[in-house]
């Protein structure tokens, strides 16, 4: 893999949220991501990881994957893995080569989502998984996206993304040949809180959890490439009976004077 591109091939929707996520709100949407992702990532195996979003930080510690690489960063990325520039819809990847691909806020600040979602099954191995990180539109966090694009406050990350129902990536996926095995939700609690009040919520959100998941924040959703098997057909030892009647060849008797001839 090599670097690709500069500042200029980071599009300005991903730039905002990289910016975002930076700040306080962005930290702690950050820790309750990274909690999920290295219990994910630890049941997920391989050479190659390729992580892919604009997180100003490595989310992918937590892996066993030996060889790990962030794509799409912005300049000063976070240590750990090895940091390159490159666009999600065009990596710069060889066909059948990660075992995994972490796709962090991707497809919601993408101008072509279908495009990296083919890219990602174009550099997965046979069987190798996709784990996607999305904001949910049916929480409330997409309520307050909708509030505010009624008052035209939406050109702000994280409310200038595409937030993607489950349902939906789910349905991206499947077209792809790209199965979803696991749907983990993420982030119950209200947008806009500040720490002392989101650790006083913790209960109520644990609850969330547990009762109404699909009203996460978040969604982490993993898919693995499916592979094409063919199907042996066993060889038929028994001759098939046939549906019209085989007439049986005539056999020439021999006349009376061949008969004489053998006496």
């Amino acid at each position: 893999m090599t670097e690709a591109g500069g500042e200029g091939t980071v599009r300005p929707l991903r730039a905002g949220l990289r910016a975002w996520l930076a700040g306080p709100a962005g930290r702690r949407l950050l820790e309750e991501e990274r909690r999920v992702l290295d219990e994910v990532l630890q049941g997920l195996f391989g050479y190659y990881l390729v992580q892919l979003g604009a997180a100003p930080e490595d989310l992918i510690a937590g892996s066993r994957v030996r060889h790990r690489w962030v794509l799409d960063t912005g300049p000063g990325g976070g240590e750990g893995a090895p940091h390159a520039l490159a666009l999600p819809e065009a990596l710069p990847v060889g066909t059948d080569l990660v075992d995994v691909v972490l796709l962090h806020h991707v497809l919601e600040f993408s101008e072509d989502p279908h495009q990296v979602l083919r890219e990602v099954e174009r550099v997965l191995i046979p069987e190798g998984h996709v784990v996607v990180v999305a904001f949910n539109p049916w929480s409330l966090w997409g309520g307050w996206r909708l509030l505010r694009r009624s008052f035209r406050r939406q050109e702000e990350a994280p409310w200038s993304g595409r937030f993607l129902a489950p349902g939906r990536l789910k349905d991206w996926l499947g077209l792809l040949g790209l199965e979803p095995v696991l749907l983990r939700p993420v982030l119950f609690r209200p947008p806009g809180l500040g720490e002392g009040l989101a650790r006083r919520m913790a209960p109520v959100a644990r609850c969330a959890e547990r009762w109404t998941p699909f009203l996460a924040g978040v969604a982490v959703l993993v898919a693995r490439k499916r592979v094409a098997t063919l199907t042996p057909i066993r060889p038929r030892w028994r001759p098939r009976r046939s549906l019209l009647p085989v007439a049986r060849p005539k056999v020439a008797r021999p006349t009376a004077s061949a008969q004489e001839g053998r006496g």
